[in-house]
This record gives structure tokens, C-alpha cells and sequence, in this order.
């Protein structure tokens, strides 16, 4: 599997995204694109009035009957030599700010090409229907201690662009998104830090030879004085599909994202990830083995949550497996699924630098039927919070076929608390153990572990003043439930369950979990592979 590729991405994006500080918006002026700034090489044979998203369908199509592409056009050697920390030193300059007044709230920033982004994008501004290119100049970067000898190309284009708005503060301009590497692309809410990352499309993740397809042209629209949105196409192309997509991001307490897309396949029978989310789980109270910091929790998500066709929320806590682990969840008109981070205690993570607590959940919500397919979750091995590790995607049942066009919609939602999503309790935690009680002298058998998992939220705080109307219901798909106890927990007004499960040495399970009173479920299922010792 091509993770290293992943790795390196997302490593770069959420190192170069730290260095980005508050602008102060009236310290901020803005530079125009004229057309007089345009080489001929970029100028447009015919400029398109009242560009949109027809337009970059159009291409996506063209681009899909013509040969792929794969290798990037040399980089300039004093670009190709940089390393991270070189590359990072290159900044765009504030005061060269695009989109201009007339952007209203909105201003945009370009990232240098070099390092591990040697492919360069075309970035378009539209304004009046008419998209202009940007073009690359020198002097819009500050290259700080990089010594760069001769001249770079007016060609060379950038390797992405972030968008910036007065987010937090109504007088500071705060990065609010951005597009960087392949088809990534992450954003912000209120008081968020960056962590997890989304992507335009995911092909064939967690098998060998994963493609990464990438975002090759952008058009901006030069959002109104008064407005409350910035619209965003993308054109995507890959090895294996090409694609055209539209953005419109709605800044706030809860950013908003709504994608809309068309692909079309270049070739038949990839797996595709349609909405697929990026992110990093390294420990947690839940597996600890491969750590010895200081900080007890260390990732941007700490779990899979899915709204099925059915009504039922399921929650799937994350864990960084000793080796490359896909599960499924299979369903039919899924209403939601995303990466959560709801663990907001600072304690639990005790970083004082990189705010682990204030990391964003992705919220995804599909527009119409997606028919039939599976909640994908790819988990790969990492050694360190350094390493991007989980992927959750959605993979449709309906076979791809070469030159069969492919239409999706849906939203994404970054927040701090997405509590409001589901009605019932929630799992707050996830802990495992010996299966035995603690200070026992019990010997646990090798094939048997206890999981202990804390609810609260919905009704449960009601119920907790008569333990004795709710009851555990755990299952597992293979061994057998040894013993399960429920007891209510005041500290969040709720209960903790502990079941213990023994199966045989070297065997797999799918453990779930849920409370209910009667017939009545009170909580989402809790659910979780587990595999004996052999």
C-alpha cells in the first residue's frame, strides 16, 4: 500500500498550515490580477464569460479520453533541493493578498512549489464570469534564508492555496481553509486547530498501488462585498478517473462545506472512496503499547461515528493496529458517517503546543441516495503522532465503469462538539483489560480480555436515578460473552459497562455494545474488533 506517499502529504500540509498566524485584516492590502500580469502562455485564447461549473465538467471530460500524465514537469534545482524546513521558510507575502476588496471578507495565499510538492497547479480567479489565472511572479513570496540564484520561471504556478477570513476575530484575518497536495484539502471552524484532512476522492486505499489522484486546476469566484460564502471548482485527475468539482465554503462557529462532483472513470473495477477523511490516531487510554510519552492521548480523531439507512448510530473507536486492518460497515442509504475527536479534555492529552483537544470532527451528510456500498476504515501502523494512519471513505456497491459518469453531493461540517447529531448516549470512553476484577488473583484465560465502555448524554442522566431499568445488551460475532456488568457512573451522569469476551488463541471478533430499558435502545452501539493472542 502506498502510504508513505500519504504520510509524507499530510505531514507537509499540517506543518506548512501551523505557520500560518492571524493577519490583522486592515494590515492587509490586497494586490489585483490584471490581465497586463498574465503571460501569453497563460492568457486564455478565448476568455469564457460567466464561467462555472459547466466549464470544468467540460474539461474533466477532455482530459479523461486524453493520455494521463503522471510525472510533474521538472522542478529548478535550488526547488527540488529544499527540504522541509526550507520549503516551509518560503511564505507568500500578506501584503500580496488576492480576491482584493472586492472579495469582501475573503482574502488568498498561494504555497511555493518545492520539496515534497513538485507538481504544479493552476490557480484561476473569476471575477464578472470571467476566470483569469494568477500568475506565478517571485515577488509574492518572502523566501526567507533561501538563497535562490536564478530566476525562477513565470511559469512555474504553485503548489496550492489557502483562503483566509475573519473568522475568530471580526478585525483578524484567519486561515479558514486550504488545498495542498494531491486532492487534500482541510478547513476550520471557530476556535479550531488543524488535524484531520479531507480529499477529493480516494482510489483503491488500504490495497497495494493506492493512487492519488489531484487536484491540477482551481477556479476562485471573487466572492461580494457582503458575502457570506467563497465558491471554489476543482478540476481532479488521476491514472484512473477524472473529475470536476465544486466547493462552497460558508465560514463560522461550524464551517461549512458543500461538495458537489461528476467523475468519470478513465478505466473500469477500481475501488472507490467517495468522501473520504484523512486523520491520525497514535494512542489513546484505549491501547497505549506503543507509547512511552509523557501525554496519555495523542491523535486528531478518536473515532468512526455512522448514522446507517436504518436510523441506528454506530460508534467504532479508533486504534493503531501492529499491521495494515480494513474493516466495513456495510449499509444502504447511509444518513452521515465522520472522524470525530471527542475527547476535548486538555488533560487527557497535556500538549501545551499543538491543541489536540481543539483538533475538529469531519461531519459528513450525503445530498440524495447513495444507494448501496460500505463505510470503509483503513488503519495502518504508525510509530509516532507524526504519521497520517486512518482513512474513512464511503465505497459504493455499483461496479465502475470506463466512461460512465459518476455524480455525488454531500456536506461537510468541522466542529468542536457534534453531540447534537445523535439522541441517545453516547460513548464518552473505551478501556480494556484483564478479565478478571481488579486486585483478583483470578487467573484470565489467554483468549479472554474485558472491555469497559462509559455512556452518557440522551436520557441516560434520567435513568441513572434507577440503575435497575437499564440493561447491557452485548453480542460478539464469534467466542463467546463471558460475563457483563452495568453500573452508573456519576462523574457523567451515565453508566459504565464491562464485558468480557473469550475466544480462542489467534481468533478474530466484532464485539458491540449498546444500553436499553425495555425495548427501548438508549444509547448508539459500540462496537469493536478484537483478536485473541495466538
Amino acid at each position: 500500500m502506498a502510504s508513505l506517499d500519504r504520510r509524507a502529504i499530510v505531514a507537509g500540509i499540517a506543518a506548512a498550515l501551523a505557520e500560518a498566524a492571524a493577519t490583522p485584516l486592515m494590515a492587509q492590502t490586497p494586490t489585483q490580477v490584471s490581465p497586463a500580469q498574465v503571460t501569453p502562455a497563460q492568457v486564455p485564447a478565448e476568455p469564457q464569460a460567466h464561467f462555472g461549473f459547466e466549464d470544468v465538467l467540460k474539461r474533466a471530460r477532455e482530459i479523461g479520453t486524453a493520455p494521463f500524465e503522471a510525472n510533474p514537469p521538472p522542478l529548478p534545482d535550488a526547488l527540488a533541493k529544499l527540504d522541509f524546513d526550507s520549503w516551509r521558510d518560503i511564505r507568500f507575502r500578506r501584503d500580496k493578498a488576492l480576491l482584493g476588496t472586492e472579495g469582501g471578507p475573503f482574502r488568498m495565499e498561494m504555497f511555493h512549489l518545492g520539496h515534497i510538492y513538485p507538481r504544479p497547479v493552476t490557480v484561476n480567479v473569476v471575477r464578472d464570469g470571467i476566470a483569469t489565472p494568477v500568475p506565478y511572479a517571485a515577488t509574492l513570496f518572502d523566501y526567507g534564508r533561501n538563497k535562490i540564484d536564478k530566476p525562477l520561471p513565470l511559469s512555474l504556478g504553485f503548489a496550492g492555496f489557502r483562503l483566509l477570513s475573519p473568522l475568530n476575530r471580526p478585525e483578524v484575518l484567519d486561515e479558514v481553509a486550504a488545498f495542498l497536495g494531491a486532492s487534500y484539502f482541510r478547513f476550520l471552524g471557530r476556535r479550531q486547530r488543524y488535524g484531520l484532512s479531507a480529499r477529493g476522492l480516494a482510489v483503491g486505499a488500504g490495497a497495494p498501488g493506492e493512487e492519488f489522484p489531484f487536484f491540477r486546476e482551481f477556479w476562485v469566484e471573487t466572492p461580494g462585498p457582503l458575502a457570506e460564502r467563497v465558491t471554489i471548482y476543482a478540476l481532479l485527475d488521476g491514472a484512473s478517473v477524472t473529475g470536476a468539482y465544486r466547493f462552497d465554503l460558508y465560514p463560522g462557529a461550524e464551517t461549512v462545506m458543500e461538495v458537489a462532483a461528476t467523475l468519470f472513470p478513465r478505466v473500469p473495477g477500481f475501488k472507490l472512496g467517495l468522501a473520504p477523511l484523512t486523520s491520525m490516531f497514535f494512542t489513546s487510554q484505549n491501547d497505549r503499547r506503543f507509547s512511552d510519552d509523557f501525554r496519555p492521548e495523542l491523535h486528531d480523531s478518536d473515532g468512526l461515528l455512522i448514522h446507517s439507512g436504518t436510523g441506528e448510530w454506530m460508534w467504532r473507536p479508533l486504534r493503531n493496529p501492529t499491521v495494515p486492518e480494513v474493516s466495513a460497515f456495510l449499509d444502504r442509504k447511509v444518513q452521515g458517517f465522520g472522524l470525530l475527536q471527542r475527547d476535548r479534555v486538555f488533560e487527557d492529552y497535556q500538549d501545551l503546543d499543538l491543541g489536540y483537544e481543539l483538533r475538529p470532527s469531519y461531519w459528513i451528510e450525503p445530498k440524495g441516495d447513495w444507494g448501496g456500498g460500505r463505510v470503509e476504515l483503513v488503519e495502518l501502523p504508525t510509530g509516532d503522532e507524526t504519521n497520517d494512519n486512518i482513512v474513512a471513505s464511503w465505497v459504493p456497491d455499483a461496479a465502475v465503469e470506463a466512461g460512465k459518469p459518476i455524480s455525488i453531493a454531500y456536506t461537510i461540517t468541522a466542529s468542536l462538539n457534534l453531540a447534537r447529531l445523535s439522541p441517545g448516549g453516547r460513548v464518552i470512553k473505551t478501556y480494556q483489560t484483564q478479565a478478571r476484577a481488579l486486585g483478583s488473583k483470578e487467573v484470565a484465560s489467554p483468549g479472554s480480555r474485558r472491555f469497559i465502555i462509559d455512556f452518557s448524554g440522551g436520557d441516560l442522566a434520567y435513568y441513572a436515578t434507577d440503575p435497575s431499568l437499564v440493561q447491557v445488551v452485548p453480542t460478539s460475532t464469534n467466542g463467546r460473552i463471558t460475563r457483563s456488568f452495568l453500573v452508573p457512573n456519576p462523574h457523567i451522569n451515565g453508566f459504565r459497562a464491562a464485558i468480557d469476551v473469550e475466544l480462542p488463541p489467534g481468533q478474530s471478533t466484532d464485539l458491540r455494545a449498546f444500553l436499553k430499558s425495555g425495548n427501548k435502545a438508549l444509547t448508539e452501539t459500540w462496537t469493536f474488533p478484537w483478536k485473541a493472542p495466538a
